[in-house]
Order: structure tokens, then C-alpha cells, then sequence
């Protein structure tokens, strides 16, 4: 233990036992059954400016004399608690955005929260306060997905605003927990706004977009987190909007989200963004705003910023000395902080947090590794099946050829745990058929090109196998944030293509040409550019960044033990000359909302070993008064000999709306349905489905007229049937 930490906990026990007489209290902050709100009042009039200020960074120091320890509000639980050592690593946040599943995700990450608590009690048990083991969480990632060449992507829900306001608030629900007195950890709405790449300009970059492109696909995510799932905190982004640094923009920060949306809780800075607004550094080019620390840090903070990742706050100081913010001004946010860690309990007893009993041994517990794995099962989606899903058991011999057959790092993503164990794609193809012959051959790394005589080495190894299964496509060391990688198609952790790497495509080619028939496994965060593959492979599995359970998940779908029901949640373009300029956030052209164009697959896509109808499709009126919802029912049978899940969509287009999205996500189910049963759905459309936005007024309206409201498996029109409905 470090003589500091002696320091402390010596520190500790002479003051608990000077201050605590037979349940009195010295001071009224210790005391738990007092209101948060006398308590906070209390702790900030013992505080000197500069105990204050030191407090408002995110690796804050103890208060020695007043028995506080130290506390580091920088925690990730990204897919599992991450960067603490041991942990469950469920799939990646976009992997598990295929699953459709908002029940699930909140089971995921009720999980989540309980390895959250037994970790950090543990940790305080220890006297371990440093970064990565406390219990506010910045997660969820909730930027929009907009564009497949941003490498942090993967760290989303994909490209839809509707899903991922759901996916998110059932993660911060799962996080935050229900408990009437105690929150359970809390989860962070980031990053806050108008943020998806690219990395390598992310310190300098301006983002401008419309109105209607702020409020119908930028925002509405954040608002549903604010509103809906009573998010404790808010990251503001690095990036500018409109000319103003995201931690300081009165837009963003004042008008919007503590005026419109009202929100009262903790704002904090992305890590360094508060040094961008002064530093200045030739090797990464910053917004240089303002000129000093001093009145950068007086402006985030009069903005609304209320704790810094990062020490551009220490000059606050001086910023108070020379008049350019006021201590008044300052314990504003001081309210917010101390609130926040009062509601979690860190300034009570053990006994009196329902949490603090969660044990130990919840970490990687069976029951969690069982649910990583059925994350990855749901998560997988099945792109292209000429019949040859699913493999039988009996098989003799199968070739795994791939750079993601054997590498379990790259099943973990990024912002990432540390499972006990992880099974590998070729581990859960082995373990799957343990009488078949497995042969493993790498064929060739991610990027780099192979030896000359690899197409004669790599032939003569499967040229008697019965399949050839190619686990390939990228991984979290090519794509990623602001990453040092600068090769053919990959830029600092984004991409400057969305194509297979050429070695990868000329190995898939001598596979093809053994005759042999061809399983192409997909590990990646993002879309690939697969025309050549869809064209000529027998089937094509995503399983993205599957997580420490993805080669059982993998093995059970290719051998039919699990019937795929994944959904993709952002768009497979055919190539990069279907999209905009990766820097334009404008949204047209972009996602499926605004394409025209067709794509190879489409948002909501995903195969299945079994078949679907969708029968009587009816709405509960034809026409209703505008502010009214709907009900939309149909019956949904399984038509094939295959027990399976369909993910039923519910998309609604406005013809009221010429510059609106062509259509739009407003509901969707996962619903199990057994070979040959009908199962009835119903889906009830709130009022707000149906809303347009005004670019005069710059609001949302319902406007009279006619609406389409469709419904199926996918958002591509062939998948869809239509109703009308008209709005008087």
C-alpha cells in the first residue's frame, strides 16, 4: 500500500472515532438521514476555494481533515465494466444494437452495475481509489453512427436515432438501478453533440448542421437519456459547434439541455477538451479559443461545465482572483458534484446502501458469462445463406483460414474488461464438432501482404476439407479513437474506405478458387463494403466484436443450435462513393433515413434459418385527429420448420414532409415465434411518431395529411408493407 494511502485511512480512523459519539454527528454532511440537498449545504460552507476547485477535476484529493477520501470520477463500462481487471466483456455496444433487444440490454447492464458495485466496494475494502474503480460510468456512446468510416463507431448503437434512444435508456436504466434512496452507479449521455469523426481533426473540427438535421438526428438520443432515463451525467464533446468549443457552447449546454430539456445534473468535459480551447500544440491542432486556462476554464464553467477530465481547472484560481468567475458561480457546480456522490452513497455507511451487499463473486460469474454469451448469439447477423447454414454435425473435415480465426483481443473491442477465459472463433468451431478433422491456417494478417508462395501453401492445406470457414474482416487495433495507424484505407483509428483489405480479398480468392464452399465469419465495428463476397461466398455471418463468449455464440448459429436473428443497425453501403464527404454532417444522403440510392444491406437487415409473414395488417383507425396515437396489429407467422426470433420494424414515412426522412424508425420487437405458430402484435404509436419539423419556427409540428406507416423484417421497401393513415 502507498505511504499516502497510510496516510489517509490513519487520517480516517482518528476522525471517525473524534466525530462519531453514540450516533451523533460532527458534521451535518455525515449525516445520511438528513435531506442531500442540507448535506451538500453543509460540506461546500467547510470547503476552502482552493479544497473547492480541486474538487472539480476528475481525479479529486481527499479532504484529510474532514475524513473525505479521494475519488476519480473517470470509470468505463463501455460492453462491462472496463480497465479494472477482471470483468465480464460482453459484445461490443454496436453488436449488441443488432440485437434489437431492449430487455436484454437492460439485463446486460443490471449485470453490468452489480460487477460495478462488488468491484468498487471491493476497491474501498482495499483503500484503492485510483482511476477506473469508482461508480460513475461515462457510458453510453450515443453520437449517431452517421458515416461507416468513423473508427468509433463501434461504440454506438448504429445510425438510427429512434434505436438508439432506446438502447440507451435502457443501458442507463440498467446502470442507475431502481432504488428509491440510492443510486447504483451512474451512466454518462456522450458525447454531447453533433460527434461522429473524424478522429484525427476531433481537437479542432467545427461542426455545422441545419436545424432539422440537429433536432431530428443529432439530438433526440440525448434528450431521450435527459427526459426518459434521468441520465446523472452529460459529456460535452470535443469538437466546436457553430463556432464554440462543445464545453462552452451556450447553444448545446445552456438553451437546450438546462433550459428546454431542464436538466440539473452533472456535466463534465471529454478528456483534454478544456485544453483545447487555449493549448497550443504543433503536433495536434486545437481550437485555441481563448487564451489562457483562465478564461477557458471560466467560461466552460459559466456554460455549465461542471467537472473537467483533465487540469485545465486548476485555473480557477486565478480565474476567481482576476474576476473572471465568481466562488458563487463555482459551488453551482459544487452543488451538482456533491449531489451526485451523495445520492450514490459515498459518504455513508455500508450498512444503509442496499448495493454495497451485492458479493464479490457476481464478477464473471456463471450467470454472466451465460448472458455475454446469449448477447453474442442475438447479435449475430446472418447476411447471405445459400443453403449451406446450418453445417452438419457429422462433418468430416473443415479448414479455418483467417486473422480473426485465433485472436481473442480482438473479440474484446475496445474500452474493454478482462475475462478469465475467451473463446476464440476457431476454439467454438472445434469444441462444436470435436469428431470433425479442425485445420487452422492464418492465411494472412489484418493488413499486411503474405509470402509468395502462400497461395500454394494455403490451397494444399484445405484442399480436402468439406467447408472452408474465413474469419476475417477487421479489428479494434485498426479502428478506433485517434489511434497512431496510418496505412492503406485506415487513418488514426478512422478508415479512408469501407473495402475488405486487399490481402484479405486475394486469400478469399484462392479459397474460392479450391472450389471448395466458402463461410465468411465478419468480425468488425462497422460497415464492409462485401460485394465481391456476397456475390461469390455460400454465406456471410457477422458476428462483430463478439465479446469473451463470440466463439460458442459463432459455433452455435453455424451449426444450427442457434437460429440468427441479429439485425443490422447501421447501413452496408456497396462502396464510399455512395456517401457524402465524411466531414459534411449534413444529413442528406446519409443512413437509410435520407439514401436513395440502394444498398448492398440495408438498415434492419438479418437472415434466418426459418421464414416469416407478416398477415392482416390494420391500424385501429384510418383517421385520426392530429395528437392522437394509433395502434398498428398484424399477425406474424413462422412459415418455415425452424423455432426462430424475427425482429418486427415499424417505420413511418411523411409525404407532409418533402426535405423529412424518406422514412423513419418508430417501433420495433424482437418476438420469438415457434415453426409454424401466428403470434398476434401490436404496436401503439404515440402522436410524436408522426411529427415534422418546422425550419421557420425551428420546432416540431404534426402536420394534417396523409402518412405511410410500414412494417416487416427490414427497412428496405421490398421488405415492407404499407398502410395509410391520414391525420385530420
Amino acid at each position: 500500500m502507498k505511504m499516502n494511502e497510510l496516510k489517509w485511512m490513519a487520517a480516517c480512523l482518528v476522525w471517525l472515532l473524534a466525530s462519531c459519539r453514540g450516533g451523533d454527528y460532527e458534521y451535518a454532511f455525515r449525516n445520511p438521514d438528513l435531506p442531500v440537498e442540507r448535506r451538500v449545504d453543509d460540506l461546500l460552507s467547510r470547503l476552502t476555494l482552493e479544497e473547492k476547485v480541486a474538487q472539480m477535476m476528475n481525479a479529486t484529493p481527499a479532504i484529510e481533515r474532514l475524513g473525505i477520501p479521494p475519488y476519480d470520477w473517470w470509470n468505463e463500462a463501455l460492453h462491462g465494466v472496463a480497465r479494472a481487471g477482471k470483468a465480464t466483456v460482453f459484445p461490443q455496444s454496436i453488436a449488441m444494437a443488432a440485437t434489437f433487444d431492449e430487455e436484454a440490454l437492460y439485463t446486460t447492464f443490471t449485470m453490468v452495475s452489480d460487477e460495478a458495485r462488488a468491484k468498487y466496494h471491493r476497491y474501498q475494502e482495499d483503500g484503492e481509489y485510483d482511476r477506473y474503480k469508482g461508480l460513475t460510468f461515462w457510458t453510453p456512446n450515443i453520437n449517431i453512427f452517421r458515416d461507416p468510416r468513423w473508427g468509433r463507431g463501434m461504440e454506438t448503437y448504429g445510425e438510427d436515432p429512434f434505436l438508439t434512444a432506446r438502447m440507451g435508456v435502457a443501458v442507463v436504466k440498467g446502470l442507475q438501478g431502481d432504488d428509491p434512496h440510492y443510486l447504483k452507479t451512474h451512466a454518462c449521455a456522450k458525447h454531447y453533440a453533433v460527434h461522429s469523426g473524424p478522429e484525427w481533426n476531433r481537437h479542432e473540427y467545427d461542426a455545422v448542421v441545419s436545424p432539422r438535421d440537429l433536432w431530428l438526428t443529432y439530438l433526440p438520443a440525448f434528450e431521450a437519456l435527459v427526459n426518459e432515463g434521468n441520465v446523472q451525467e452529460v459529456m460535452c464533446a470535443y469538437n466546436r459547434f457553430e463556432g464554440q468549443p462543445c464545453c462552452s457552447s451556450d447553444k448545446l449546454l445552456v438553451d437546450i439541455l438546462r433550459n428546454t430539456w431542464g436538466y440539473d445534473r452533472i456535466i463534465l468535459s471529454d478528456c483534454g477538451a478544456i485544453d483545447d480551447f487555449w493549448v497550443k500544440d504543433q503536433k495536434t491542432p486545437r481550437h485555441e479559443t481563448h487564451p489562457n486556462g483562465e478564461s477557458a476554464s471560466a467560461e466552460a464553467v459559466k456554460s455549465g461545465t461542471d467537472l473537467e477530465c483533465g487540469g485545465s481547472y486548476h485555473a480557477l484560481l486565478n480565474a476567481v482572483a482576476e474576476g473572471l468567475v465568481t466562488e458563487e458561480e463555482l459551488d453551482i457546480s459544487l452543488r451538482r458534484l456533491f449531489r451526485g456522490r451523495f445520492e450514490l452513497g459515498l459518504f455513508d455507511p455500508d450498512e444503509r446502501i442496499p448495493y454495497a451487499a451485492i458479493p464479490y463473486d457476481v464478477v464473471e460469474s456463471p450467470s454472466h458469462v451465460a448472458q455475454a454469451l446469449e448477447m453474442a448469439r442475438k447479435s449475430i447477423v446472418l447476411l447471405k445463406n445459400n443453403g449451406i447454414l446450418p453445417l452438419s454435425k457429422e462433418i468430416g473435415k473443415i479448414a479455418v483460414v483467417g486473422p480473426n480465426a485465433a485472436d481473442s483481443v480482438m473479440l474484446w473491442a475496445n474500452y474493454n474488461g478482462f475475462p478469465s477465459r475467451t473463446v476464440t472463433l476457431l476454439d467454438g468451431i472445434r469444441n462444436k464438432a470435436p469428431q470433425a478433422e479442425v485445420v487452422y491456417e492464418l492465411g494472412c494478417n489484418h493488413t499486411d501482404h503474405y509470402r509468395e508462395d502462400a497461395a500454394a501453401h494455403i490451397t494444399s492445406q484445405v484442399k480436402d476439407a468439406d467447408v472452408i470457414i474465413f474469419a476475417g474482416g477487421i479489428s479494434p487495433r485498426l479502428e478506433g479513437e485517434e489511434m497512431p495507424i496510418e496505412i492503406e484505407g485506415f487513418k488514426k483509428g478512422d478508415r479512408t474506405d469501407i473495402e475488405l483489405p486487399k490481402v484479405q480479398q486475394e486469400v478469399i480468392r484462392i479459397l474460392k478458387a479450391t472450389g471448395k464452399p466458402i463461410i465468411y465469419i465478419v468480425c468488425t465495428g462497422s460497415a464492409l463494403a462485401l460485394n465481391w463476397e456476397e456475390a461469390n461466398v455460400d454465406a456471410i455471418l457477422n458476428a462483430w466484436y463478439g465479446g469473451q463468449e463470440a466463439g460458442t455464440a459463432v459455433a452455435d448459429v453455424l451449426f444450427g443450435d442457434y437460429n440468427p436473428a441479429g439485425r443490422l443497425p447501421v447501413t452496408f453501403y456497396k462502396s464510399v462513393a455512395q456517401l457524402p464527404d465524411f466531414q459534411d454532417y449534413n444529413m442528406k444522403g446519409r443512413t437509410y433515413r435520407y439514401m436513395t440510392e440502394k444498398p448492398l444491406y440495408p438498415f434492419g437487415y438479418g437472415l434466418s434459418y426459418t421464414t416469416f409473414e407478416y398477415r392482416d395488417g390494420r391500424l385501429s383507425d384510418l383517421s385520426v385527429q392530429s395528437g392522437q396515437p394509433v395502434t398498428l396489429s398484424f399477425g406474424l407467422a413462422n412459415t418455415g420448420g425452424t423455432d426462430g426470433d424475427e425482429v418486427a420494424q415499424v417505420y413511418v414515412g411523411n409525404p407532409n414532409d418533402p426535405d423529412g426522412p424518406l422514412k423513419a424508425l418508430k417501433a420495433f420487437r424482437r418476438i420469438h415465434v415457434k415453426a409454424g405458430g401466428v403470434q398476434e402484435v401490436r404496436f401503439e404509436l404515440p402522436a410524436s411518431a408522426f411529427s415534422s419539423f418546422n425550419d421557420e419556427t425551428q420546432t416540431t409540428e404534426i402536420r394534417p395529411g396523409k402518412y405511410h406507416i410500414m412494417y416487416g423484417g427490414s427497412s428496405g421497401d421490398e421488405a415492407l408493407q404499407r398502410l395509410e393513415l391520414t391525420i385530420r
